[in-house]
């Protein structure tokens, strides 16, 4: 297994794009990773966009970020809401600075936003989002999915093949 022995935080609230989420939560759990579901509440079920549920393992409070390989922030509207949480842009921020791998899909570009680590990035999203995320200071492109170091980006749930085998290759040949 390509992944065994990494541990990954993927992020959950309301309103996150259904496929965004589990489709990475199962392709790295496929690859031997441990993935953890965090939110705002332990034990707590949110519901996806479309109506799936996912539980999250642990609250934003209990995970030390110190203790992961990397974070995954899904879509939908749920960004909108994890980025006012100062728990998740710590998080994000000390992944950034740790050099740890962040994987972003969709909308999810607002939370590397509000914790400001875009500038000077090669980055791609939903193209609802473009304007934002060259406000903060990166480049954005059209493409599937690409990465700039450890910052690992997709516009849409079409892009999903391209964004996990993108995602687990720079997870693979981190420490």
């Amino acid at each position: 297994m390509r992944l065994e022995n990494k541990k990954v935080i993927a992020l959950v609230d309301g309103d996150f794009e259904d496929l965004e989420l589990w489709y990475p939560v199962h392709r790295l759990r496929e690859e031997g990773a441990q993935v953890d579901l965090v939110g705002q509440e332990a034990k707590k079920t949110y519901i996806g966009k479309y109506g799936v549920p996912a539980e999250s393992d642990y609250a934003f409070d209990e995970v030390n970020p110190e203790d992961y390989d990397a974070i995954l922030v899904p879509g939908g509207w749920a960004p909108d809401k994890l980025r006012r949480f100062p728990e998740v842009i710590n998080m994000v921020k000390q992944m950034d600075e740790h050099k740890k791998p962040i994987g972003q899909i969709c909308h999810a570009g607002w939370v590397l936003i509000s914790a400001n680590i875009l500038q000077g990035k090669t980055v791609t999203s939903t193209p609802g989002i473009k304007d934002d995320m060259t406000n903060a200071g990166a480049t954005w492109v059209d493409t599937p999915a690409i990465s700039d170091g450890h910052i690992v980006s997709s516009r849409r749930p079409p892009d999903l093949p391209d964004y996990m085998r993108e995602f687990i290759k720079v997870l693979e040949t981190t420490n």
